[in-house]
Formats: structure tokens, C-alpha cells, sequence
């Protein structure tokens, strides 16, 4: 029996391409996906006068000549080790060719459509676009998909396809076969605690501050009309972190229309929770808040996209992001867009700035909620390799922690820095699980911290948290501390950090005990050396500091 998503995508085909003259040879299929995810129904055809907020990435001028030169700028050893790329260099790089320029635009202008750029490279195009003039242009049939857990709509197609011409000048186009629902980590809270207190006694990290002319900054995101108050920030202060100023604060940015209100009430749990913990243990150093609102320009990436977009076209961003927020899974967005998005996460790591991104809360579920007995292990978003994934540990002394959202990815490959450590991971795994993971993808995550039982004060009241959302504060936090004594020596930042990472085991606290279940599975168990529920380990300050050349 032929599903009714399949049905509409074959029928939606065949119509169009005799519709618009197309032949077989005239058109590729850019981007197929069988049916939408389980969560989504087909809701029929949208009104006609919909128009769609469209982005096309295209092609860089010269990929691999960006990648390698950041390989060469981020593998110690380098001749040009931490030589890290300016905005102008990476733009080199990313902008596409006149030739590529000039077919896109050629296609574009036959169909009488304007596109503007949409980054400082010009490597996304933004575009609005009527659905009857899309449905023609991509050769599809574009439908409102209802998400049956909210009732919220959106113009989505399975199957799009490009003209020929354009093989390999178009990278991704959206929305198209993205089907996403974005949401910040908020775990459960517990009944012990942890505090900077004690990150400081298990990490080694210095409660002292940085100087006034530190160089270092560190900034984390915000999504979801997550506010972080300024109020809550100096409770926390006067009771978890007495020996720092009170006033200390943080600046704002705020992108995509977001308004951090400073009602009490309005408090996020996740936003005070990543600034509460990115203030408090990197004393000292400059710390923002950078917040997408709900008018996002990037489509499917929901405001993913256009924060690094927007820091790209800071002349100096932030050198440390933390980000604890993402999508269900990896595959809540196409494999094209979520490659542009991750080449995008390229270019502002080949300017020095270090990503982390914590992995998820579901084990190798991903996310709690997400449905996947009996079936592969989903992996999370994002498991871009130019991102640093922190996973989540627990207790005193550390186990992992059963919600720490681990595995591999079936997006991209196995990276060549992480290769030994995994293929020894590996080795000892044996055939648990077999057949329920890539062991050939990027595996993850890369590092943990502590991510349990975690203090936070929300509208006046100390509350008790647990999540990944908590590890990447806290390992970001550590990054831009390291980077403050590497720019005191007139030393370059960390920058990109993966490779490092995995040159440097010693620099962790192995942590060999806890496991991730999840799908109906006991997960992946914790093992001596990298883990997929708590990669390389903890943080050591003074051992890192050390591996970081001071």
C-alpha cells in the first residue's frame, strides 16, 4: 500500500513536470525526504496568495581552501597553529564565484524574482516568493503541514528539485524539506546542589578575576522569549558568588526584533540559567547576551542562522559562543540546509571564536519526548564537527548523566581529529547496540561538565535545574578564562577547539561511569577515554591551561 505522503509527492512530480514543459533531463531532484516526520500531518494545499520567505545558500568561491585553512590554523603542531583568519580572509573563502553568481541570478531573473544578500559573504540569498511561483520554480507541489502537538502550520514540500544548470551552485534552499520544532533545553530540576562553589573546587577554575583590560568575551544565545534579568543575575551573585560585585552584568544584543524585558516574571529559566553560570565562573570577563527574537529571516533555522550572521558582521565578535538550545534531532532539518548552516559555523570559527553547544537532554534519544523504540538512535542538533558538544555529567565524584545526549551522526563523517579516540571507543563497545548507530559519523559529544542539580535564581527564588543546557555555560565559561591568559601573553585565542581537544586528553577528568539510555535501550555505557555520554571528559582548568601553552 503507497502511504498518502508518498502518493502526493509522486502525483505532485508528474503533474508539475508536464505542467511546466519540464523534462527529465532539464530538472535533478535536489532534496527528497519519503514523508514528513511522524509529529507532522498534511493539511492540504496552502491559500493561494501565500508567500514564502525564502533563503538559497550557494556554493562557496573556495571550501576547501577554507577548510584547510582552518585545519591548519586549529591542529597543534601547525606552522600556523591559532594563526586565526580575519572577517575580510574568511569572506575570500565564502564568497560565491562570479560564475555561480551569475547563473543563480540568470535563473532567478527568468523568473522575475530578486534576491538580496543575506550575509556579509553572500553566500545565502534571501528571497520572498509567491508558492504558485515556487511550486514552478523548484518543480514541486508545496503543502501546509499541521505539527500535531501545537497546531502550528507551515508551507513544507518532500521533494524539490533545481534545473540542471544549477547542479552544485545551490547548497540548500528552505523551507522546503525541513520539518523543525524549536525549543529551549529545560530539564527537571533535583534535590542536591551545585554551585560555582563547587564547579570551582572539581574544575580547578580560579575565583579570582580577570583584569579590567582583559581582551577576552564570551557571549551566550537566547531563543524562545527566553528573557535573562539583570535582578535575578545580582540575587545570584549576593548568594552564590559573595566575593564578585553584585552590579556585575552583562551587555545585550538583540537581533531578529527580541526585546529582553526586565519584568520579574518574565524571567526565563534557561536564559538566567546560561548567564547566571557564563558571569559567574568567568569572572570578570565581558559577557553578552545575544537574543533572536521571533521575526527570524532565516526560515527553517529558526534564528540559528541569522545569530551567526549577525556576529559574522561584527568586525570583532564575541570569542566564545555558548548556545543551549536546538531542534528535536538531526534530522528535524534537511541535510543541505543543516550543511549550510554548518559551513556558516566554519567561517565564524576561522575567526578565533570557540561554539559549544550543549547536546540534549534525552540520551541517545536526543530529546525527551522524541519517539525511537526499536528503531536507530536519532542523533541530536547540532552535530556540526565545527562545534564543540558538551555533555552532561552528575554526583560527586562524576558519573555521566542518563539524560547526557550522545551518539553519532549520520550528517557528517567521523572527523580525522576525533578518529582515534573513537575507533578505541569502539573497540571496546564491541557489538552493543550494532546496527542502531553510524559508527562511521561525527561522534559526540566532545566534552561534559556538570549538568544536575544545578543552582539558578528565576523571578526572585532559587530553583534547581539539570540538562546539557547547564554544561555549556560552564565549559564556555573555562574557554574564555584560558582565552584571557592566552591574549595576556599576546597569544592568539583558542579559537576553533575541537582538534585540540582531542590532542590534549590529559586536560580532562575521565569520567568511566554512567551510561545513556534511551530508544528502549540501556545507551551507550561510559568507558575510560571518549565516551559518547561524556566525550572526553570534564574540564581541568590548571591542565588545560597548561596544553593551552601557559
Amino acid at each position: 500500500m503507497v502511504s498518502p505522503s508518498l502518493l502526493f509527492c509522486a502525483v505532485a512530480s508528474t503533474l508539475l513536470a508536464r505542467a511546466h514543459g519540464a523534462s527529465v533531463q532539464s530538472w535533478f531532484v535536489q532534496e527528497r525526504r519519503a514523508a514528513a516526520p511522524e509529529s507532522f500531518a498534511h493539511a492540504g494545499p496552502p491559500p493561494a496568495d501565500t508567500v514564502l520567505n525564502m533563503r538559497i545558500n550557494l556554493a562557496m568561491r573556495d571550501q576547501p581552501g577554507l577548510e584547510a585553512a582552518l585545519a591548519s590554523a586549529s591542529t597543534p603542531g601547525s606552522p600556523s597553529f591559532r594563526e586565526w583568519l580575519s572577517k575580510e580572509q574568511v569572506e575570500a573563502f565564502a564568497t560565491p564565484s562570479d560564475a555561480t553568481r551569475a547563473a543563480v541570478n540568470a535563473w532567478l531573473s527568468a523568473h522575475g524574482v530578486a534576491a538580496t544578500a543575506a550575509t556579509p559573504a553572500g553566500d545565502w540569498l534571501s528571497l520572498k516568493v509567491p508558492v504558485g511561483k515556487a511550486n514552478e520554480m523548484f518543480n514541486t507541489q508545496f503543502a501546509l503541514f499541521t505539527h500535531v502537538e501545537s497546531g502550528r502550520q507551515s508551507v513544507r514540500t518532500l521533494e524539490y528539485s533545481l534545473p540542471a544548470s544549477l547542479r552544485g551552485l545551490v547548497k540548500a534552499v528552505h523551507p522546503t524539506t525541513s520539518y523543525p520544532k524549536t525549543g529551549a533545553a529545560v530539564p527537571a530540576g533535583c534535590s542536591s546542589a551545585i554551585t560555582p562553589a563547587c564547579l570551582q573546587a572539581l574544575y580547578q577554575i580560579p575565583a579570582t578575576s580577570v583584569p579590567a583590560t582583559t581582551k577576552s568575551t564570551l557571549a551566550v544565545s537566547a531563543f524562545s522569549d527566553q528573557d535573562a534579568n539583570k535582578a535575578d543575575l545580582a540575587a545570584f551573585l549576593k548568594k552564590f558568588r559573595p566575593d564578585m560585585s553584585s552590579a556585575t552584568t552583562f551587555s545585550t544584543t538583540l537581533i531578529d526584533g527580541a526585546v529582553n524585558s526586565q519584568t520579574a516574571a518574565d524571567a526565563g529559566v534557561e536564559a538566567n540559567l546560561d548567564i547566571q553560570y557564563t558571569v559567574g565562573i568567568a569572572t570578570g570577563v565581558p559577557t553578552a547576551f545575544v537574543d533572536v527574537g521571533d521575526n527570524t529571516q532565516d526560515g527553517d533555522d529558526g534564528g540559528f542562522l541569522d545569530i551567526i550572521n549577525a556576529l559574522l558582521a561584527e568586525p570583532a565578535p564575541p570569542l566564545v559562543l555558548s548556545t543551549s538550545y536546538g531542534f528535536d534531532t538531526e534530522a528535524s532539518l534537511a541535510e543541505s540546509l543543516t550543511v549550510s548552516l554548518c559551513n556558516s559555523y566554519m567561517q565564524l570559527t576561522a575567526r578565533g571564536v570557540s561554539i559549544t553547544f550543549a547536546t540534549g537532554d534525552g540520551g541517545v534519544a536526543s530529546t525527551p519526548g522524541v519517539a525511537c523504540k526499536g528503531k536507530p538512535f536519532p542523533p541530536t542538533f547540532p552535530t556540526c564537527p565545527f562545534v564543540t558538544l558538551v555533555g552532561a555529567t552528575q554526583g560527586v565524584p562524576e558519573i555521566g548523566a542518563s539524560l547526557s545526549a550522545g551518539g553519532f551522526s549520520n550528517y557528517f563523517p567521523q572527523a580525522s581529529w576525533q578518529a582515534a579516540a573513537v575507533d578505541a571507543y569502539l573497540a571496546q563497545l564491541g557489538r552493543t547496540n550494532a546496527g542502531l548507530y553510524n559508527a562511521s559519523g561525527r561522534a559526540y559529544p566532545d566534552v561534559a561538565a556538570q549538568g544536575a542539580d544545578v543552582q539558578v535564581v528565576v523571578d526572585g527564588r532559587t530553583a534547581s535545574v539539570g540538562g546539557t543546557s547547564c554544561a555549556s555555560p560552564v565549559f564556555s565559561a573555562v574557554v574564555a578564562l584560558l582565552n584571557d591568559a592566552r591574549l595576556a601573553a599576546g597569544m592568539p585565542p583558542l579559537g576553533f577547539l575541537n582538534p585540540w581537544l582531542y590532542a590534549n586528553p590529559q586536560a580532562f577528568n575521565d569520567v568511566t561511569a554512567g551510561s545513556n539510555p534511551g530508544c528502549g535501550t540501556q545507551g551507550f555505557p561510559a568507558l575510560a577515554g571518549w565516551d559518547p555520554v561524556t566525550g572526553l571528559g570534564s574540564p581541568n582548568f590548571v591542565a588545560l591551561k597548561a596544553a593551552a601553552g601557559l
